[in-house]
Formats: C-alpha cells, sequence, structure tokens
C-alpha cells in the first residue's frame, strides 16, 4: 500500500527556517508530479509548490522567493525548504504526489496526513 509520511513541521520564530520532508513507501511503478498544500485554521487547502518529475517548478505567489521545493527521487522522497517564514505561514502541510502503484496500472493521488508549522510573531 503506498504511503506518504511528512515530518519536519514545528515552531519556528518568524523570520526563521524549517524543511519539510516527505517520503514515500510502498511497491510504486513510478512517482510522477509532487506537491506541498497547506491548510490554515479556517481557510482552505492550498497549493504551496509542485514539482514534476522532470523537474519542472511551479510556486503559489505567496511563497515565491522564500521557498524551495525538490524531489530525490533515489529516495522516493520530496522536501520543502521554507526560509523568512511568517505568522501567516503557519499552517498544516500536506505533501501530495500522483504515483501508480504495483497494483494498477494507473496513477493515483496519494496524501500524506500533514505535518504542523507554528510561525510565532
Amino acid at each position: 500500500q503506498v504511503q506518504l509520511v511528512e515530518s519536519g513541521g514545528g515552531l519556528v520564530q518568524g523570520g526563521g527556517s524549517l524543511r519539510l520532508s516527505c517520503t514515500a513507501s510502498g511497491s510504486m511503478f513510478g512517482i510522477y508530479t509532487m506537491r506541498w498544500y497547506r491548510q490554515a485554521p479556517g481557510k482552505q487547502r492550498e497549493l504551496v509548490a509542485s514539482i514534476t518529475k522532470d523537474g519542472s517548478l511551479n510556486y503559489a505567489d505567496f511563497v515565491r522567493g522564500r521557498f524551495t521545493i525538490y524531489r530525490d527521487d533515489t529516495q522516493k522522497s520530496l522536501s520543502l525548504q521554507m526560509n523568512n517564514l511568517e505568522p501567516e505561514d503557519t499552517a498544516v502541510y500536506y505533501c501530495n504526489a500522483d504515483i501508480t502503484p504495483t497494483t494498477s496500472w494507473h496513477p493515483a493521488n496519494y496524501w500524506g496526513k500533514g505535518t504542523l508549522v507554528t510561525v510565532s510573531s
């Protein structure tokens, strides 16, 4: 069974940095586009950044220049380096990926359970 597990969240002061990680496990043929989403209290989940299998990047305007997404396909991992954090970045951050499990010929979309990032002012 394919699973995504995030780590690296925590409490940080404004202006500080955190690095989130996500690791995929289970039997799979391939991992395609990988993404980070976030959901702040009382708000809808929103896309933070994405990276395709060939390395094409996309960032939300609110994190551009502060966050960097990268992946390591040999480790089946996804990371998000977050710098110059602001209190408005406080949210649960979710890893998301399109993965073809060995139980299917078609990719499916998977979510991790999330990791909480809290930025104090």
